[in-house]
Parts: C-alpha cells; sequence; structure tokens
C-alpha cells in the first residue's frame, strides 16, 4: 500500500503557487508563442508571396515589350491569354490573341527601329488575378541616312492579369494616346491610318 494520498482515487487538490500551477502558465505561454511565431510566418509568406508575383508581372511585360522591339512577334504573342482583348483608341477592341497579334505585326513591323518603354508600373495581386497600371512611351528611329527626327508617343497603361499553368498572362489591356511628337514615318497613326499605332 502507498501512502501517496492521491492512491485512494481522492480529488488531489494542488496548492495554489505551486509548481503545476507555473508549469500550467508556463504551457499556456508557450502556446501563445507558438501561435503569434506561426501568424508572423504565414505573414512573411503572403507579403512575399505577393512581391514575387509584382515581380513576376513587370518580367512579363518587359519580355513581351522587348520582344517587341526585335519584332520577335511568336513572344510577343506567348505573353498574352488566348481569350486576350486589346483596347486602343485608334483600333478600338480587338480580341483574341492571334487577331491582336495580327493587328500589331501589320502596324509596327514596316518601322526600322522601336523602342518600347514601360515606366511608372504599379500591380495589384489577388490570387490568381492581377491588375496594373503605367505609361507607354514609344520611340521609333528613322532610317538610317534620313534627317527625319525620331517619332515619339505617350499615354496610359492599364492592364488585367491571369495566373496559368504557365505563369501569368495579360487577359486585357487598355492603352490611351495622350500626346505625341516628331512625324511618324509610316504616316499618321491617330488620323489617316487606321492600323497604325503602338502597342
Amino acid at each position: 500500500m502507498t501512502d501517496h494520498p492521491c492512491a485512494a482515487h481522492v480529488p488531489c487538490r494542488v496548492a495554489a503557487g505551486s509548481d503545476t500551477d507555473t508549469d500550467t502558465e508556463a504551457d499556456t505561454d508557450t502556446d501563445i508563442d507558438i501561435d503569434i511565431d506561426i501568424d508572423s510566418r504565414v505573414g512573411l509568406s503572403l507579403r512575399l508571396g505577393a512581391l514575387e508575383d509584382k515581380e513576376a508581372l513587370r518580367a512579363l511585360l518587359i519580355r513581351g515589350w522587348r520582344a517587341l522591339d526585335s519584332k520577335d512577334w511568336r513572344a510577343w504573342a506567348a505573353c498574352w491569354a488566348e481569350d486576350a482583348v486589346l483596347e486602343f483608341g485608334p483600333w478600338g477592341i480587338i480580341r483574341g490573341r492571334e487577331a491582336i497579334r495580327a493587328k500589331v505585326e501589320g502596324a509596327e513591323a514596316a518601322y526600322p527601329a522601336m523602342q518600347h518603354h514601360i515606366l511608372n508600373t504599379h500591380f495589384e495581386v489577388a490570387g490568381d488575378r492581377a491588375t496594373g497600371i503605367g505609361y507607354m512611351w514609344f520611340v521609333t528611329d528613322p532610317a538610317p541616312g534620313t534627317a527625319r527626327s525620331p517619332y515619339a508617343m505617350g499615354g496610359p497603361y492599364d492592364w488585367e492579369f491571369r495566373r496559368e499553368a504557365t505563369g501569368w498572362v495579360l487577359v486585357r489591356q487598355r492603352l490611351g494616346v495622350w500626346w505625341t511628337e516628331g512625324e511618324d514615318p509610316l504616316g499618321s497613326a491617330f488620323a489617316d491610318r487606321a492600323d497604325g499605332g503602338a502597342a
């Protein structure tokens, strides 16, 4: 037989301030610390994920518009969703990736050289969807040996993106023209030529 007071199934009370109370309080504090640590890690992971998505969106645009400068139409078109929509003042609304490619290729292929600058970008990501804004600064160099000054124009971009299995793609682009400078070497992109302009 044991002399332990709990051996006969008698409720055993622990005095306040005992080591058991201290252990219980310590366990509770540890649980709180763990919860805070998990919440911090989850929050950090979400913030890092958002930053990675925004960088991926910037990379998408840079890759695509550098492809435009080199007239790599296939690489540029790959940045767009199959059901994408392009809205550009002189052209109206163009639906579908292949139609967008054909329109832009037809308008820009004849330029001797082009530079597509994307400025002041800002992105908002919500799951597998994202939006963005920025500015266009388009410059086309004159043909070598001519005295013509470069032609330039600028305006606002408004984008919508979707995450697909292969990564982010453009779903919709709205582009406005706020100013032009110089003479378009292919003629007026906004009055005389229905198929002119820059993407």
